[in-house]
């Protein structure tokens, strides 16, 4: 059975920041926003939707940790480095929004010619925008 991931859903402690945070950024990477509302908004590019909610009350006093048990990061993949760095000009930059790491730059510990930026989202959730090539297959 072949699958692909259909949605995520992510829960953050305050709608009123991440929500404008999230559309903006799914917007520029080519989401198109199917649904809101104060407390959410759902985007999909086609084949994936990612889904932005308001956690409930009772639970946003725990702060978020990519090493803890869960998510650890979400990782938007992109045609080329070129577009990798022209997301940092014109979104990262724009927006003040610090990468991680020393990025954009190549990171061959993971593949070869894997080029990527790293950055957090308000709730300290890791974000990725990557380009890494197609591997060739060996017929």
């Amino acid at each position: 059975m072949k699958t692909a991931i259909h949605h995520v859903h992510l829960n953050v402690s305050e709608a009123k920041k991440s929500i404008p945070f999230y559309k903006s950024l799914l917007k520029f990477l080519g989401y198109r926003i199917v649904d809101q509302s104060p407390t959410h908004i759902g985007a999909s590019n086609g084949s994936t939707d990612l889904w932005i909610v308001q956690a409930e009350r009772k639970y946003t006093n725990r702060l978020f940790h990519r090493k803890d048990v869960g998510l650890n990061h979400i990782a938007f993949r992109v045609a080329s480095p070129k577009a990798v760095e022209h997301f940092v000009r014109k979104f990262l930059r724009r927006k003040k929004i610090k990468p991680l790491y020393g990025s954009p730059r190549l990171f061959p510990e993971y593949r070869k010619g894997y080029f990527a930026v790293y950055f957090e989202d308000p709730d300290r959730v890791k974000l990725e925008v990557v380009y890494l090539p197609r591997r060739r297959s060996r017929a």
